[in-house]
């Protein structure tokens, strides 16, 4: 398996707002890959010139790991399972489709997600393992 390490949204939003994961972000030995989804994510929210600017930054310097057709329709089955095992109205599925997705395509390329958002992600392996680290 690969050595990669992708950043959930949640880390880079916290680290962008308040720097409070600079030094974990720097502690990484890993290689380093972002999820098209995530930056979805980030461009759908960057509201400041110098937010754009470090998307931009990221797209360029570090490769976008994009989900497969493989990992679309596995988000669904995933999240069809989610319904009945725990009775998630349409609301909670549409708020964990992407984290579905950013879990699928990590686990498909044998990266580590890294997120502060261990809710989601923890439940999300609790039907799908995938390698996760909760900050």
């Amino acid at each position: 398996m690969n050595n990669f390490v992708l950043f959930d949204t949640s880390i880079l939003v916290d680290q962008l707002r308040t720097g409070r994961h600079q030094e974990g972000i720097l502690s990484i030995t890993e290689l380093v890959r972002n999820s098209s989804v995530v930056l979805a994510e980030l461009w759908r929210g960057a509201s400041k010139a110098a937010e754009r600017n470090l998307l931009r930054v990221l797209e360029k310097n570090y490769p976008v790991l994009v989900p497969t057709r493989q990992n679309w329709i596995e988000s669904g089955e995933l999240l069809n399972k989610l319904r009945r095992l725990r009775g998630f109205l349409p609301d909670k599925l549409r708020d964990l489709h992407f984290d579905v997705l950013i879990a699928l395509t990590a686990r498909s390329h044998g990266a580590r997600v890294i997120t502060s958002n261990q809710a989601d992600f923890e439940l999300i392996a609790s039907v799908r393992p995938f390698m996760l680290e909760v900050w």
